[in-house]
């Protein structure tokens, strides 16, 4: 029979235990045993689910306190050395989250997107000082647990290569000078932790390599025979997993290694199979990525069996199944689900419905399909209640793509004559000052939208509450001093499902939470239909908090790739068409925002780099799609109304001509945690219109200082003409506190404040 396994499971908890654990111990209420009880339990309990989904095997270690990449870069010893006096003696937790958080003395590790995912993973950093000197006690411990359950454990690791593809070099590290050459002081860490895990009798070990699906020179190819050659006879069978994309070409190199078996992503790139079959090494394993791991439509289980038999029938036993990556990406169980339609719940797999779906398949080829019968019947049932749905396809939105016109995305005049007529309206001073949106989310706050969700308290009483957090936001920005105000987005509750709940063709769910990083949870909109907008979505509140203050109050918008990407999206039409129509809906709100008065209007689009492909060939349909989609959205304003969008941990080098595409007006960035290097690829472009990097980062509670964030405001003056400079975090302000908030904001007007009167100094 085929076997069975998952490459990891969501860790967050199916109601987001590890989330509050996290939180308590961060606020003091808690303690580390505390926090390590809740892991303990959560490790259990999602052991037990793929055990009774009938799994062989248990992914261990893909449990993580913050990040997967953390994670692995604690267990082999390398935590960036200027954490080494952050207290690990007294409780270790206190090192491993300064690194993720940061602390009073250093600010945290660089925060960017796990591949093409919403997943954030934080950056490893290597040094001359950099040993990897770790034994990996805890990934022992967590094994010995699984042991004990009478569990077949696989543990799990981020595998050598693809750690130091992800990192970056920092400091002068003399002849180290680039991140292979750190591969001699890494490889022994593995295998002491190979051998480790030998001597507790694992048969196991699951190395992922997802960088394999990138691009590749011949160094980094080379690297992949050094690594594993090194590797082999340590300790257990090694099984090389990727995902993400099609590794087809490195077919012949993957043959070559001393590995065990090889991993495939069979849902992203179905095609690459044929070049592994032929000539597949006995007895080496081959791992079918079958399930979608990235989405949260049920499995085609008729079509994925049929497919399934005649390779069993040529590799047997050595055939494995498996999600196509790790379950991290979606949602834990369906069954905490009460809310959706009968119809769209009947066409959706959570984590722990894809591991049932992995066990029918298997089930299927052993015994035989009137085995799994019922279960196929089931799945065909779901899909094509599914294809019924109202608005899945929708004759009106049909007819507007149709006769979309070719300049659709063309604003009226170009940038440098609309900063003229905007300054006009505007009137705003050298380095304007601004946030990026959100301010704190306060218990008050979610109490409030809870009880009017929930019918606790009617229509006006809900509206009342919101126009008095409004009401605060704006005298407390313009007691700061902030020269463009934002009205604090008080009524959402994330800046994707609030407009998946209010546009058609789209659902939310109840409990469909997935871990964006370390506590920080979000639940994907469901797009099932075509996307239309039935009613204005933020007007009135922009309205309202304009009324309140004689200064410019930006109207906040997601924008149309951002939608698309952080949203569980129809399989049924390519991206550029669902983006298109997100685009059009988005271009409404745009002009009746205009109409309203509203003079900036930010279309964030944080997902931008994230939704690139990963080769390189198919990047250019994909960026014209994607930069035509936030163009026709923008084109709904005309050029005196001034259109910002946002974009945040994302490298963004290779696709600078896309973003000055874009053609926004501003664009702010995220910069605090690189210390500006990003925003030096912005100045060897030549980025022509306006930019606001962050001077702080908010996803640390870490406070910095007004000469802090000066140094970094100088810099950045250095690197881009100051009258198209705006001054901003880096980030929104949801996750923070008010204390905070207050301290920092005006730390950054002072510091903004400060470099006008010195560029006011020089100029005179």
């Amino acid at each position: 029979m085929s076997l069975t396994h998952t490459l990891g499971f969501p860790r967050i908890g199916a109601r987001r235990e590890l989330k509050f654990a996290l939180e308590r111990y961060w606020r003091g209420e808690s303690d580390a045993a505390e926090l390590r009880a809740v892991g303990r339990s959560l490790r259990r309990t999602h052991w037990q689910a793929q055990r009774e989904a009938g799994l062989d095997l248990v992914a261990v270690g893909d449990f993580a306190w913050y990040d997967q990449v953390l994670q692995t870069l604690d267990w082999l010893g390398g935590l960036p050395t200027r954490f080494a006096d952050a207290g690990a003696d007294a409780d270790p937790f206190v090192r491993l989250f300064a690194c993720a958080r940061g602390n009073a003395a250093q600010p945290a590790m660089e925060l960017t997107k796990w591949f093409d995912t919403n997943y954030h993973y934080l950056v490893p950093e290597l040094s001359a000082e950099l040993r990897f000197d770790g034994e990996a006690v805890e990934l022992l411990d967590w094994v010995c647990e699984a042991q004990a359950l009478g569990l077949h454990a696989k543990p799990v690791l981020i595998g050598p290569l693809t750690l130091l593809r992800l990192a970056k070099v920092r400091g002068d590290s003399g002849a180290l000078a680039q991140p292979l050459d750190w591969l001699p002081r890494l490889l022994p860490a593995y295998r002491r932790v190979l051998r480790a895990l030998g001597e507790l009798g694992v048969d196991w070990v699951q190395l992922d390599e997802p960088a394999l699906a990138l691009d590749l020179d011949a160094d980094w190819l080379a690297a992949y025979r050094e690594a594993y050659a090194a590797l082999a006879g340590h300790g257990p069978r090694l099984l090389l997993a990727s995902y993400f994309g099609g590794i087809g070409e490195h077919a012949a190199l993957l043959r070559e290694l001393p590995i065990d078996g090889v991993h495939l992503d069979l849902v992203r790139a179905p095609g690459q199979l044929d070049g592994f079959l032929a000539d597949w090494p006995q007895p080496r394993v081959l791992s079918a990525g079958i399930i979608d791991g990235r989405n949260i439509w049920r499995a085609d289980l008729e079509t994925l069996l049929a497919h399934l038999s005649p390779l069993h029938a040529a590799l047997g036993e050595r055939l494995w199944l498996a999600p196509s990556c790790s379950l991290l990406h979606v949602p834990v169980d369906l069954a905490h689900e009460n809310t959706l339609p009968a119809a769209l719940q009947g066409a959706l797999a959570f984590a722990v419905q894809k591991l049932g779906e992995l066990t029918t398949l298997a089930r299927g080829l052993r015994d035989g399909r009137e085995a799994v019968s019922a279960a196929l019947l089931e799945a065909s049932a779901g899909r094509a209640a599914l294809a019924g749905l109202p608005n899945r396809r929708h004759p009106l939105v049909e007819q507007r793509l149709a006769e979309l016109d070719a300049d659709a995305g063309e604003r009226a005049l170009p940038f440098a004559e609309r900063a003229q007529r905007q300054q006009a309206v505007l009137g705003l001073p050298l380095l304007p000052t601004t946030t990026i949106g959100s301010f704190p989310q306060t218990a008050a706050l979610r109490a409030a939208r809870r009880d009017y969700r929930e019918q606790r308290i009617g229509h006006l009483e809900y509206l009342e509450r919101m126009r008095a957090e409004i009401r605060e936001v704006i005298t407390r920005q313009e007691a700061l001093g902030l020269d463009v105000l934002v009205h604090g987005e008080p009524e959402r509750n994330d800046m994707v499902e609030y407009f998946g709940e209010l546009l058609g063709g789209v659902a939310t769910s109840a409990n469909g939470w997935v871990q964006s990083y370390g506590s920080r949870c979000v639940k994907p909109p469901l797009i099932y239909g075509d996307v239309y907008r039935r009613e204005a979505m933020t007007v009135g509140w922009s309205r309202y908090a304009q009324s309140l203050s004689e200064r410019p109050v930006k109207g906040m918008l997601t924008g149309p790739v951002t939608l698309w990407k952080w949203s569980f999206c129809r399989d049924d039409r390519d991206s550029a068409t669902v983006m298109t129509q997100l685009a059009l809906a988005l271009r409404e709100e745009v002009a009746e925002l205009e109409a309203a008065g509203i003079r900036i209007v930010q279309i964030d689009e944080p997902a931008f780099r994230e939704g690139l492909p990963l080769r390189a060939a198919a990047r250019a349909d994909w960026l014209a799609a994607a930069v035509l989609a936030f163009r026709i959205a923008a084109a709904g304003a005309g050029p005196a109304t001034q259109i910002h969008t946002h974009m945040c941990y994302s490298e963004f080098n290779e696709i600078l001509p896309a973003i000055a595409a874009l053609d926004a007006d501003v664009i702010t960035i995220e910069t605090a945690r690189s210390d500006m290097e990003l925003l030096e690829a912005f100045h060897d472009f030549h980025y022509p219109n306006a930019i606001g990097p962050g001077v702080y980062d908010i996803h640390s509670p870490r406070v910095p200082g007004s000469a802090a964030m000066l140094r970094l405001l100088r810099r950045a003056v250095e690197l881009i003409p100051a009258e198209r400079l705006w001054v901003n975090p880096d980030c929104g302000l949801k996750t923070r506190d008010w204390p905070e908030v207050d301290a920092a904001l005006a730390q950054m007007v002072e510091a903004a404040r400060t470099l006008r009167t010195e560029l006011a100094s020089v100029a005179a």
